[in-house]
């Protein structure tokens, strides 16, 4: 987990089919891992670090990092007088549902 600018984590990847492919791995292994325990027992267990690592920490932690790599370029934050606004990028000081001039 990297940390941005602004002082929060980032769980994003450099790109979406990289994203997409650490959570089916991650989801695969987590899901493998029960799935598989009446066949190998306990040793499938060891298929559980793997997949929290591939989805660096959680499935939350994951979709966190989805959002954000969806996102990435596309959305922009402004904070001014205590009063935060998101707006796509190039719009600044503009909310999501104000009307463009």
């Amino acid at each position: 987990m990297t940390v941005t600018s602004t002082g929060t984590p980032d769980f994003a990847s450099a790109s979406l089919p990289r994203h997409l492919a650490r959570g089916a791995a991650g989801f695969g292994a987590l899901i493998g891992a029960f799935a598989l325990l009446p066949v190998v027992g306990p040793w499938s267990l060891l298929l559980l670090p793997a997949g929290v690592l591939a989805l660096r920490g959680c499935p939350m932690c994951w979709t966190i990092g989805l959002v954000q790599t969806v996102t990435r370029g596309r959305l922009e934050r402004s904070c001014e007088d205590g009063r935060c606004t998101l707006a796509p990028a190039g719009r600044t000081g503009r909310g999501l549902h104000e009307p463009v001039p």
